[in-house]
């Protein structure tokens, strides 16, 4: 199932519940992270390897590491804004 509430999506965008099964883990984790999925995740949800392989990248770039995790949500923010990135 889709969403198509979101006036800026121009993909549909696949509901958490109605996803391939190998895209549930990935949904799943973003929920309990983030309280949600990621419009770029739901867009991607019908190519499931390429959304495993996407989510296993960005926990990778964004998950611990040396740099913390607050700094790399900040740095992302503030990327978005010097682009105009309103979405």
């Amino acid at each position: 199932m889709t969403d198509s509430t979101d006036p800026v999506a121009r993909l549909p965008l696949i509901a958490p519940g109605t996803e391939h099964e190998r895209v549930t883990p990935v949904f799943d984790a973003f929920i309990k992270q983030r309280g949600k999925v990621p419009n770029l995740f739901r867009a991607i949800a019908p190519q499931p390897a390429i959304t495993e392989t996407l989510a296993a990248h960005m926990q990778a770039v964004m998950g611990a590491g040396t740099v913390s995790t607050l700094l790399k949500e900040l740095l992302s923010v503030r990327v978005s804004q010097i682009n105009a990135c309103e979405y």
